[in-house]
């Protein structure tokens, strides 16, 4: 039997002004069911003890685990480009406010 390869399709994506922009996320919390991952993007302020879910992307346990591995390969690149990524070992700190009074 003959193995016939498909030829690679081209895939146009169109990328809005607005989601261009993008959305500034710095805490993330991750759910699952049997069929789906729910990954909400959240916005945490200083000395704002609530928090806003910014965007929720929902994908499927393969999608899942393909941006897992395009992650891993991102981050690698960038640490070979930039240094290591210090992660840490907890959950961000913020401090009380931004800086002194009167600081733009």
């Amino acid at each position: 039997m003959e193995d016939k390869k498909q030829p690679d399709q081209q895939i146009n994506v169109e990328l809005s002004e607005e989601i261009a922009e993008g959305i500034y996320s710095n805490l993330a919390m991750i759910a699952h069911s049997n069929s789906e991952f729910v990954i909400d993007f959240i916005r945490l302020m200083p000395g704002v003890p609530k928090a806003k879910v910014k965007s929720r992307i929902i994908v499927t346990p393969d999608h899942a685990k393909r941006l897992l591995a395009a992650l891993k390969d991102n981050i690698e690149k960038y640490e070979a480009s930039f240094g290591k990524i210090n992660a840490g070992g907890s959950a961000p700190t913020f401090p009380i406010s931004f800086g002194t009074p009167g600081e733009a």
